[in-house]
């Protein structure tokens, strides 16, 4: 079995996960690219664009979680289907990405223009009429729904036995369900949301939990689990497992948004508060500094480029301290599910502590 010390550096690529999903995201592609041949030629820069949004790039957490879910229930180590069904993940992850990317106005991913920006500068560089940001924008919405569809398909078409895949459909579905819910709960909070009521921090916690926390690591686990055929005891436990540590891993994210290195991080520094995000960070941040200094912050999040003063207030706030206290105390709940959870026996255990350690040190 693995140690956690051999896992921590690099926990993903354990059992050659990553390489595994990222040979069937290629192979779906190549699919799905001679569809899109077949349609039309001028079809071409779709399939490179989402080819290249998929496949340069990307942690792979969320098939990670998915794969070793299966190990958690007994799922064999080698699998194609499982590889698939994880891959499908990634799927969801990068529609999501790329509306997301559209509805903040985010300019890069992962150090490459964001989809609308690059449908922008097609239609720039190559003359044509109209709105170039409306293009953009339209070709973005479209690409990310094109991938929400893929997702299901490969999904339902992963080759895993038809009962297994009804299994773990239910859930599949309601991850889907609350990503889009909660990002809809995200649009929600800067333009009726109050940040100095008492309410602020409990709705940035929701937007947390179903934006983000649930769809990274707790339903994945859980997905992959009822593949492999876990009982309702483990798929539970996973769960009590997964969501404090997916809480976790994007108090982690918001931390890098507002202080992380852009050469690290892939995205310009402080991009969270040019695009106004009501995380928790920022929660805390306006209960903990005086009035006048709250408003201040609460007028320049997502108008101001003054990232810098921003940035200073929140440090003053004492709220960055605040948040590494609490990944701190979801780390120490996560950890002590994953020791009572009745997993099989196998590398499973040390696997998900390493990569839960991962998750919530990383730099990017």
């Amino acid at each position: 079995m693995p140690s956690p010390t051999s896992l921590t550096a690099n926990p993903v690529d354990a059992e050659a996960v990553r390489e595994r999903v990222n040979a069937a995201l290629a192979a779906f592609m190549d699919d799905r690219q001679a569809l899109l041949s077949t349609i039309s030629p001028q079809l071409g820069p779709v399939a490179d664009a989402l080819r290249d949004f998929l496949l340069d790039g990307g942690k792979r957490l969320r098939p990670a979680f998915c794969y070793w879910g299966w190990r958690a229930a007994g799922g064999p180590e080698r699998s194609a289907g499982i590889e698939r069904a994880a891959a499908a993940l990634e799927l969801l992850q990068a529609s999501a990405l790329v509306h997301d990317d559209l509805m903040d106005r985010s300019d890069t991913r992962r150090g490459l223009p964001s989809v609308h920006r690059r449908f922008e500068a097609m239609h720039r560089d190559s003359g044509w009429r109209g709105d170039r940001e409306q293009y953009g924008a339209s070709a973005a919405v479209l690409l990310g729904d094109l991938l929400l569809i893929w997702c299901d398909e490969l999904f339902q078409g992963c080759g895993l036995d038809a009962a297994a895949v009804r299994a773990g459909k239910p859930v599949f579905d309601l991850m889907r369900t609350e990503v889009m819910l909660g990002q809809y709960l995200d649009v929600l909070e800067p333009v009726a949301g109050d940040s100095t009521d008492a309410g602020s921090l409990e709705r940035a916690r929701t937007v947390l939990h179903y934006k983000s926390a649930k769809y990274t690591v707790e339903r994945p686990l859980q997905v992959g689990a009822l593949l492999a055929g876990g009982s309702a005891e483990l798929v539970d436990a996973l769960g009590a497992f997964g969501l404090p540590l997916g809480e976790a891993f994007q108090l982690r994210d918001d931390l890098l948004g507002v202080f992380g290195d852009p050469s690290v991080t892939g995205k310009p520094a402080g991009d969270d508060l040019r695009e106004g995000k009501r995380t928790l960070l920022i929660a805390h941040a306006m209960r903990g500094l005086p009035a006048g200094d709250a408003a201040r912050l609460d007028a320049q999040l997502g108008v101001a480029e003054d990232v810098d003063g921003m940035r200073a207030l929140i440090e003053k706030s004492g709220a960055a301290g605040l948040v590494e206290h609490r990944i701190d105390e979801l780390m120490e709940q996560s950890l002590a599910a994953l020791d009572a959870a009745p997993l099989a026996d196998g590398p499973a255990r040390a696997t998900l502590r390493a990569l839960a350690e991962a998750a919530t040190a990383r730099k990017y």
